[in-house]
């Protein structure tokens, strides 16, 4: 390989680093799921029940972007979400199974082109896995019911976390808080 095209293929990768984010992830506990979350740092020792579809199911009950994003672990282009720049008060759910995952007043503008929320919903509702794809070494976000890809977090975000959860919108139903009043559940 010529001398110019090394530098060229050296600062793609670098560009391309820093357009997908940078952080560093936090310690595996050596199966893949990582460490951050459970008040001990362990897993959360709760059950929860897992929901389970087929292929066929998934694909019926999501749009096409919903599931490559979801069940293919897409990202979806930035600055392209119906959430990345909403500031409509609710709660962000799984699009796929419907849990809760972010609240409204964990998000912030964090100009990446995606919603950004400094932390999850309290009770464990997701889940981090270490991801290496891409060439990198980033923390994978999934939903902790149905294992739906959301997107990735970092430790470039504001306080008192210091944490960015970058999620697709697409992974996202917004449940506008005026509704969550008038139906309860």
């Amino acid at each position: 390989m010529r001398l110019s095209n090394w530098w060229i293929l050296a600062l793609s990768a670098l560009a391309l680093a820093a357009l997908v984010g940078c952080g560093r992830a936090p310690s595996s506990d050596g199966e893949g799921t990582l460490a951050r979350g459970a008040p001990d740092g362990g897993e959360d020792e709760r059950v929860m029940e897992k929901v389970v579809k087929t292929e066929a199911e998934w694909r019926k009950l999501l749009t096409p972007e919903q599931y490559r994003v979801t069940r293919e672990a897409g990202t979806e282009r930035a600055f392209t979400g119906k959430y990345w720049n909403t500031d409509v008060v609710g709660t962000y759910h799984c699009v796929a199974c419907d849990l809760p995952l972010f609240r409204s007043d964990q998000k912030f503008v964090s100009s990446c082109g995606w919603p950004s929320f400094f932390e999850p919903m309290e009770g464990f509702h997701i889940t981090e896995h270490r991801d290496t794809s891409l060439g990198m070494a980033r923390v994978e976000v999934r939903c902790r019911r149905c294992d739906a890809h959301l997107g990735h977090v970092f430790e470039d975000g504001p306080p008192p976390t210091g944490l960015r959860y970058c999620i697709n919108s697409a992974s996202l139903k917004l449940v506008d808080a005026k509704a969550e009043k008038a139906d309860p559940k």
